[in-house]
């Protein structure tokens, strides 16, 4: 049988179901919003899911909310291709540290990856790029061990601060000069909020959220996510508010 011959709708299914296959790299990507702070998530493969998509959603649900200045998220990575997260997500970056000419960075946010204790530790670019940002950035976030690569790169010297509590011993052997907190969920010192991460990063972002814009406005976002949020009950440090 010919494709001439083919019933109309039979054509036109094949051709949907022929049709090309997602890009695995990246486009462009622009700024929606205007007067919003500029909020990047640096992700790489096997970056966890927990400490990338629960400050993502707390920070974007902020568009929500009327009479602030919100936060637009967007993703930076090496390069523009697709990176899995460690529980498998595939995810297109929005732009490359490498190659693109990023926005003015208000919030720098580092989630945890696997590879944050070695390897990603061990790469001098992606350390010069988090100091460099860092310089300027109204505030830093990290994650559970995300908080190794902001030691790495000099952002926690002279800042208290916390991390995956696991690898607490780990991190002050490595860091013996760092004064690193245990039993709490996340640590504020000036412009650097570092937090145990896991399900823990939403109070951190919820935290820094309260501190932007009061409580009453972090306490809706959590209520449109379904979270009890009240800062007396959580395990907390703030060691010199910015």
């Amino acid at each position: 049988m010919s494709i001439k011959s083919l019933p109309l709708w039979l054509f036109f299914g094949w051709q949907a179901c022929s049709s090309p296959t997602p890009p695995e790299t990246s486009r462009n990507y622009e700024p929606q919003l205007k007067d919003a702070y500029h909020v990047a998530f640096l992700i790489m493969d096997g970056t966890y899911n927990t400490e990338f998509t629960a400050p993502f959603d707390i920070f974007q649900h902020t568009q929500f909310r009327e009479g602030i200045k919100p936060m637009e998220v967007f993703t930076v990575a090496r390069t523009h291709d697709a990176i899995t997260t460690f529980e498998g997500i595939k995810v297109l970056p929005d732009y490359s540290y490498l190659q693109d000419s990023l926005p003015a960075i208000d919030i720098l946010v580092i989630p945890s990856a696997e590879h944050h204790l070695d390897t990603d530790r061990a790469d001098s670019t992606l350390i010069r790029w988090v100091r460099k940002v860092s310089q300027s950035a109204h505030f830093v976030t990290s994650h559970c061990d995300g908080a190794f690569i902001l030691a790495q790169a000099g952002v926690l010297n002279g800042h208290v601060c916390t991390t995956f509590p696991g690898d607490i011993g780990l991190m002050r052997a490595e860091f013996p000069n760092l004064d690193i907190r245990d039993s709490v969920y996340f640590v504020h010192d000036d412009r650097v909020i570092t937090s145990a991460g896991g399900a823990r990063s939403f109070e951190a972002a919820l935290y820094l959220c309260e501190h932007l814009y009061g409580v009453n406005v972090a306490r809706r976002i959590a209520e449109g996510l379904v979270i009890d949020w009240n800062l007396d009950q959580i395990p907390h440090l703030v060691a010199s508010p910015h």
